[in-house]
Protein backbone atom coordinates (compact mmCIF):
# COMPACT_ATOMS: atom_id res chain seq x y z
CA UNK A 1 0.00 0.00 0.00
CA UNK A 2 1.38 3.39 -1.00
CA UNK A 3 2.59 5.87 1.60
CA UNK A 4 0.30 8.92 1.30
CA UNK A 5 2.08 12.26 1.69
CA UNK A 6 0.58 15.72 2.25
CA UNK A 7 2.38 19.07 2.37
CA UNK A 8 1.96 22.00 4.75
CA UNK A 9 3.46 25.25 3.49
CA UNK A 10 4.19 25.02 -0.23
CA UNK A 11 5.65 28.50 -0.61
CA UNK A 12 6.22 30.18 -3.94
CA UNK A 13 8.71 28.58 -6.29
CA UNK A 14 11.58 30.98 -6.93
CA UNK A 15 14.48 31.06 -9.34
CA UNK A 16 16.63 32.03 -6.39
CA UNK A 17 15.70 31.61 -2.74
CA UNK A 18 16.11 34.24 -0.05
CA UNK A 19 15.78 34.59 3.70
CA UNK A 20 12.01 34.89 3.33
CA UNK A 21 11.55 31.76 1.26
CA UNK A 22 13.14 28.85 -0.61
CA UNK A 23 9.94 26.88 -1.34
CA UNK A 24 11.52 23.83 0.24
CA UNK A 25 8.29 21.89 -0.27
CA UNK A 26 9.30 21.53 -3.92
CA UNK A 27 12.55 19.83 -2.92
CA UNK A 28 10.71 17.60 -0.46
CA UNK A 29 8.13 16.70 -3.12
CA UNK A 30 10.87 15.86 -5.62
CA UNK A 31 12.43 13.50 -3.09
CA UNK A 32 9.17 11.81 -2.08
CA UNK A 33 7.99 11.45 -5.68
CA UNK A 34 11.18 9.60 -6.62
CA UNK A 35 10.37 6.75 -4.22
CA UNK A 36 8.38 3.61 -4.92
CA UNK A 37 4.96 3.17 -3.38
CA UNK A 38 4.61 6.82 -2.40
CA UNK A 39 1.64 8.98 -3.42
CA UNK A 40 1.46 12.78 -3.10
CA UNK A 41 -2.17 13.34 -2.13
CA UNK A 42 -2.73 16.87 -0.79
CA UNK A 43 -1.16 20.28 -0.21
CA UNK A 44 -1.94 23.26 1.98
CA UNK A 45 -0.85 26.90 1.88
CA UNK A 46 -2.55 30.07 3.05
CA UNK A 47 -1.85 31.68 -0.35
CA UNK A 48 -4.13 30.18 -3.00
CA UNK A 49 -1.89 30.81 -6.00
CA UNK A 50 1.05 29.15 -4.23
CA UNK A 51 -0.80 25.94 -3.38
CA UNK A 52 -2.37 25.73 -6.83
CA UNK A 53 1.01 26.13 -8.55
CA UNK A 54 2.49 23.44 -6.30
CA UNK A 55 -0.42 21.08 -6.90
CA UNK A 56 -0.13 21.57 -10.65
CA UNK A 57 3.62 20.88 -10.59
CA UNK A 58 3.21 17.61 -8.67
CA UNK A 59 -0.19 16.52 -10.03
CA UNK A 60 -1.90 16.75 -6.66
CA UNK A 61 -5.69 16.81 -6.73
CA UNK A 62 -6.62 18.10 -3.27
CA UNK A 63 -5.63 21.55 -2.01
CA UNK A 64 -6.43 23.40 1.20
CA UNK A 65 -5.80 26.70 2.98
CA UNK A 66 -6.33 25.13 6.43
CA UNK A 67 -4.01 22.29 7.36
CA UNK A 68 -6.30 21.04 10.15
CA UNK A 69 -9.03 20.56 7.57
CA UNK A 70 -6.58 18.76 5.30
CA UNK A 71 -5.48 16.41 8.07
CA UNK A 72 -9.08 15.57 8.95
CA UNK A 73 -10.30 15.03 5.40
CA UNK A 74 -7.27 13.36 3.79
CA UNK A 75 -5.77 11.56 6.81
CA UNK A 76 -2.31 11.28 5.25
CA UNK A 77 0.18 8.79 6.63
CA UNK A 78 3.07 11.22 6.12
CA UNK A 79 3.33 15.02 6.15
CA UNK A 80 6.04 17.42 4.96
CA UNK A 81 6.19 20.73 6.86
CA UNK A 82 7.98 23.65 5.17
CA UNK A 83 6.84 26.67 7.17
CA UNK A 84 8.76 29.22 9.24
CA UNK A 85 10.16 27.88 12.53
CA UNK A 86 7.72 29.64 14.86
CA UNK A 87 4.96 27.47 13.35
CA UNK A 88 6.73 24.12 13.61
CA UNK A 89 5.77 23.20 17.16
CA UNK A 90 2.03 23.65 16.69
CA UNK A 91 1.97 22.00 13.28
CA UNK A 92 4.08 19.00 14.27
CA UNK A 93 2.00 18.38 17.40
CA UNK A 94 -1.26 18.77 15.47
CA UNK A 95 -0.06 16.29 12.86
CA UNK A 96 0.96 13.73 15.46
CA UNK A 97 -2.34 14.05 17.31
CA UNK A 98 -4.24 13.73 14.02
CA UNK A 99 -2.66 10.33 13.43
CA UNK A 100 0.16 11.21 11.03
CA UNK A 101 2.86 8.57 11.44
CA UNK A 102 5.79 10.11 9.53
CA UNK A 103 6.56 13.83 9.85
CA UNK A 104 9.33 15.38 7.77
CA UNK A 105 9.90 18.96 8.92
CA UNK A 106 12.24 21.72 7.87
CA UNK A 107 14.84 22.88 10.37
CA UNK A 108 15.37 24.53 12.84
CA UNK A 109 13.18 22.45 15.15
CA UNK A 110 11.25 25.25 16.88
CA UNK A 111 11.53 28.85 18.06
CA UNK A 112 11.96 27.84 21.72
CA UNK A 113 13.78 24.97 23.37
CA UNK A 114 10.64 24.13 25.31
CA UNK A 115 8.74 23.85 22.05
CA UNK A 116 11.35 21.51 20.60
CA UNK A 117 11.13 19.26 23.64
CA UNK A 118 7.32 19.19 23.49
CA UNK A 119 7.40 18.15 19.83
CA UNK A 120 9.59 15.16 20.64
CA UNK A 121 7.47 14.18 23.64
CA UNK A 122 4.14 14.33 21.80
CA UNK A 123 5.45 12.45 18.76
CA UNK A 124 6.77 9.73 21.06
CA UNK A 125 3.39 9.55 22.83
CA UNK A 126 1.53 9.30 19.53
CA UNK A 127 3.94 6.88 17.86
CA UNK A 128 4.92 9.35 15.12
CA UNK A 129 8.38 9.33 13.52
CA UNK A 130 9.61 12.94 13.53
CA UNK A 131 12.50 13.91 11.23
CA UNK A 132 14.15 17.25 10.48
CA UNK A 133 15.77 18.16 7.18
CA UNK A 134 19.43 18.05 8.23
CA UNK A 135 20.34 16.63 4.85
CA UNK A 136 24.09 17.27 4.97
CA UNK A 137 24.50 13.99 6.82
CA UNK A 138 23.88 12.36 3.43
CA UNK A 139 26.46 14.33 1.42
CA UNK A 140 29.60 12.59 0.21
CA UNK A 141 32.09 15.12 1.73
CA UNK A 142 30.52 14.68 5.16
CA UNK A 143 30.13 10.91 4.86
CA UNK A 144 33.75 10.49 3.75
CA UNK A 145 34.99 12.70 6.58
CA UNK A 146 33.10 10.51 9.06
CA UNK A 147 34.56 7.36 7.51
CA UNK A 148 38.07 8.80 7.77
CA UNK A 149 37.44 9.74 11.37
CA UNK A 150 36.12 6.26 12.20
CA UNK A 151 39.09 4.67 10.43
CA UNK A 152 41.49 6.59 12.68
CA UNK A 153 43.04 8.71 9.89
CA UNK A 154 43.53 11.60 12.34
CA UNK A 155 43.68 9.58 15.55
CA UNK A 156 41.14 10.19 18.29
CA UNK A 157 38.69 13.07 17.92
CA UNK A 158 39.60 15.98 20.19
CA UNK A 159 37.63 18.95 18.89
CA UNK A 160 34.91 19.79 16.34
CA UNK A 161 35.05 23.32 14.93
CA UNK A 162 32.71 25.11 12.54
CA UNK A 163 32.12 28.56 11.15
CA UNK A 164 28.97 29.95 9.57
CA UNK A 165 26.50 32.79 9.34
CA UNK A 166 24.73 32.10 12.64
CA UNK A 167 24.03 29.34 15.15
CA UNK A 168 20.24 29.05 14.74
CA UNK A 169 19.10 28.83 11.15
CA UNK A 170 22.23 28.12 9.12
CA UNK A 171 24.02 26.85 12.18
CA UNK A 172 21.44 24.19 12.97
CA UNK A 173 23.04 22.15 10.19
CA UNK A 174 26.49 22.53 11.72
CA UNK A 175 25.43 21.67 15.25
CA UNK A 176 23.69 18.64 13.77
CA UNK A 177 26.84 17.67 11.90
CA UNK A 178 28.75 17.88 15.17
CA UNK A 179 26.32 15.27 16.50
CA UNK A 180 26.93 13.14 13.40
CA UNK A 181 30.72 13.32 13.65
CA UNK A 182 30.66 12.70 17.41
CA UNK A 183 28.49 9.54 17.26
CA UNK A 184 25.39 11.41 18.50
CA UNK A 185 27.05 12.14 21.86
CA UNK A 186 24.96 14.77 23.68
CA UNK A 187 26.43 18.15 24.63
CA UNK A 188 26.99 18.59 28.36
CA UNK A 189 27.67 22.32 28.74
CA UNK A 190 28.16 25.55 26.80
CA UNK A 191 29.88 28.86 27.42
CA UNK A 192 29.31 31.54 24.79
CA UNK A 193 29.01 35.21 23.97
CA UNK A 194 27.10 36.88 21.17
CA UNK A 195 26.79 40.27 19.52
CA UNK A 196 23.52 41.44 18.03
CA UNK A 197 23.78 45.02 16.81
CA UNK A 198 21.82 44.84 13.53
CA UNK A 199 18.57 42.93 13.08
CA UNK A 200 19.08 39.66 11.25
CA UNK A 201 15.86 37.84 10.41
CA UNK A 202 16.02 34.43 8.78
CA UNK A 203 12.54 33.13 7.98
CA UNK A 204 11.01 35.44 10.55
CA UNK A 205 13.38 34.53 13.39
CA UNK A 206 16.11 36.58 15.05
CA UNK A 207 19.69 35.35 14.54
CA UNK A 208 22.75 36.84 16.20
CA UNK A 209 25.36 38.73 14.18
CA UNK A 210 28.39 37.12 15.84
CA UNK A 211 28.89 34.25 18.26
CA UNK A 212 31.91 32.62 19.82
CA UNK A 213 31.14 29.46 21.77
CA UNK A 214 32.82 26.51 23.42
CA UNK A 215 30.82 23.30 23.90
CA UNK A 216 31.73 20.34 26.06
CA UNK A 217 30.35 16.94 25.00
CA UNK A 218 29.76 14.00 27.33
CA UNK A 219 32.69 12.08 25.84
CA UNK A 220 35.17 14.93 26.59
CA UNK A 221 35.26 16.12 22.95
CA UNK A 222 35.06 19.91 22.61
CA UNK A 223 33.15 22.01 20.10
CA UNK A 224 34.34 25.44 18.95
CA UNK A 225 31.90 27.69 17.10
CA UNK A 226 32.47 31.04 15.40
CA UNK A 227 29.69 32.80 13.47
CA UNK A 228 29.11 35.99 11.55
CA UNK A 229 31.95 38.48 11.72
CA UNK A 230 34.25 36.06 13.53
CA UNK A 231 33.57 32.89 11.51
CA UNK A 232 36.91 33.31 9.70
CA UNK A 233 38.62 32.24 12.94
CA UNK A 234 37.76 28.64 12.04
CA UNK A 235 38.79 29.05 8.40
CA UNK A 236 36.46 26.41 6.98
CA UNK A 237 32.93 25.12 7.12
CA UNK A 238 33.68 22.12 9.37
CA UNK A 239 36.96 21.09 10.98
CA UNK A 240 37.70 17.84 12.80
CA UNK A 241 40.78 18.02 15.01
CA UNK A 242 42.29 14.75 16.14
CA UNK A 243 45.28 13.59 18.13
CA UNK A 244 47.16 12.86 14.90
CA UNK A 245 45.79 15.28 12.32
CA UNK A 246 43.01 17.50 10.94
CA UNK A 247 40.14 17.08 8.46
CA UNK A 248 38.61 20.16 6.80
CA UNK A 249 35.34 20.42 4.89
CA UNK A 250 34.69 23.56 2.88
CA UNK A 251 37.97 25.41 3.43
CA UNK A 252 37.83 29.15 2.79
CA UNK A 253 41.30 28.99 1.24
CA UNK A 254 41.07 29.89 -2.44
CA UNK A 255 41.33 26.82 -4.67
CA UNK A 256 41.13 24.33 -1.81
CA UNK A 257 39.20 21.09 -2.40
CA UNK A 258 35.89 20.64 -0.60
CA UNK A 259 37.42 17.88 1.56
CA UNK A 260 41.05 17.61 2.62
CA UNK A 261 43.14 16.32 5.51
CA UNK A 262 46.66 16.25 6.83
CA UNK A 263 48.43 14.43 9.60
CA UNK A 264 50.81 16.13 11.98
CA UNK A 265 54.36 16.15 10.66
CA UNK A 266 53.31 14.97 7.18
CA UNK A 267 53.39 18.38 5.52
CA UNK A 268 50.91 19.26 2.78
CA UNK A 269 47.15 18.89 2.75
CA UNK A 270 45.86 15.77 1.01
CA UNK A 271 42.72 16.23 -1.14
CA UNK A 272 39.91 13.67 -0.95
CA UNK A 273 37.80 12.91 -4.02
CA UNK A 274 34.12 13.62 -3.34
CA UNK A 275 32.95 12.69 -6.86
CA UNK A 276 31.91 16.26 -7.55
CA UNK A 277 29.68 16.62 -4.49
CA UNK A 278 29.97 19.81 -2.48
CA UNK A 279 28.35 21.30 0.59
CA UNK A 280 24.81 21.47 -0.83
CA UNK A 281 22.79 19.39 -3.31
CA UNK A 282 19.23 18.28 -4.03
CA UNK A 283 20.44 14.70 -4.00
CA UNK A 284 21.20 15.06 -0.29
CA UNK A 285 17.52 15.76 0.35
CA UNK A 286 16.57 12.84 -1.88
CA UNK A 287 18.76 10.53 0.21
CA UNK A 288 17.48 12.01 3.46
CA UNK A 289 13.82 11.53 2.55
CA UNK A 290 14.54 8.01 1.32
CA UNK A 291 16.19 7.20 4.65
CA UNK A 292 13.25 8.70 6.57
CA UNK A 293 10.74 6.61 4.61
CA UNK A 294 12.74 3.39 4.68
CA UNK A 295 13.47 3.74 8.40
CA UNK A 296 9.80 4.40 9.12
CA UNK A 297 8.76 1.33 7.15
CA UNK A 298 11.32 -0.74 9.03
CA UNK A 299 10.23 0.60 12.41
CA UNK A 300 13.63 2.21 12.96
CA UNK A 301 14.92 5.75 13.50
CA UNK A 302 16.50 7.64 10.63
CA UNK A 303 19.68 9.69 11.08
CA UNK A 304 17.58 12.87 11.10
CA UNK A 305 15.28 11.61 13.83
CA UNK A 306 14.21 14.22 16.38
CA UNK A 307 16.03 12.37 19.15
CA UNK A 308 19.28 13.32 17.41
CA UNK A 309 18.11 16.80 16.38
CA UNK A 310 17.13 17.77 19.93
CA UNK A 311 20.76 17.59 21.12
CA UNK A 312 21.87 20.05 18.45
CA UNK A 313 18.92 22.29 19.32
CA UNK A 314 19.79 22.23 23.02
CA UNK A 315 23.29 23.44 22.14
CA UNK A 316 21.93 26.33 20.05
CA UNK A 317 19.66 27.70 22.74
CA UNK A 318 22.30 27.08 25.42
CA UNK A 319 24.66 29.42 23.53
CA UNK A 320 22.10 32.21 23.73
CA UNK A 321 21.34 31.33 27.36
CA UNK A 322 25.03 31.56 28.23
CA UNK A 323 25.13 35.04 26.73
CA UNK A 324 21.97 36.02 28.61
CA UNK A 325 23.19 34.74 31.98
CA UNK A 326 26.87 35.50 31.34
CA UNK A 327 27.58 32.04 32.67
CA UNK A 328 28.51 28.46 31.94
CA UNK A 329 25.24 26.64 31.06
CA UNK A 330 24.58 22.98 31.80
CA UNK A 331 22.58 20.97 29.25
CA UNK A 332 19.71 20.31 29.29
CA UNK A 333 19.24 23.95 30.23
CA UNK A 334 16.56 24.92 32.73
CA UNK A 335 15.03 27.73 30.63
CA UNK A 336 12.20 26.84 28.24
CA UNK A 337 12.11 30.03 26.17
CA UNK A 338 14.17 31.62 23.40
CA UNK A 339 16.92 33.53 25.25
CA UNK A 340 17.79 35.74 22.27
CA UNK A 341 14.22 36.91 21.81
CA UNK A 342 13.85 37.35 25.57
CA UNK A 343 16.91 39.63 25.69
CA UNK A 344 15.46 41.73 22.88
CA UNK A 345 12.05 41.99 24.55
CA UNK A 346 13.71 42.97 27.84
CA UNK A 347 15.75 45.70 26.13
CA UNK A 348 19.04 44.01 26.98
CA UNK A 349 19.78 43.85 23.25
CA UNK A 350 18.77 46.71 20.96
CA UNK A 351 19.63 45.73 17.38
CA UNK A 352 19.29 48.45 14.78
CA UNK A 353 16.56 47.78 12.21
CA UNK A 354 17.76 46.14 9.02
CA UNK A 355 16.52 46.94 5.55
CA UNK A 356 13.48 44.88 4.64
CA UNK A 357 13.93 42.23 1.97
CA UNK A 358 11.45 42.25 -0.89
Amino acid sequence: MALTVAFIGTGRKREKGSLIGYAMAYTHAQAFSALDEVELVAACDVIEENVQAFAHEWEIDETFDDYSEMLAEVQPEAVSICTWPHLHERMVIDCARAGVKLIYCEKPMADTIGGARRMVAVCDEQGAALNFNHQRRYGRPFQLAKEMLDDGEIGDLVRIEWGGANIYDYGSHNFDMAQFFNDETPPEWVIAQIDYHTESFWFGAHNENDCLALIGYENAVFGLVATGGVEAAVGCHNKLVGTEGVIEIGSREEGAPVLRYRTYGAGDWQPVDTAGEGLHAQVYINRAVEDAVESYRAGERAMMDAHNAIHATEAIFACWESSRTRAHVEIPMEAEDNPLEAMIEAGELRPEPAEEEA
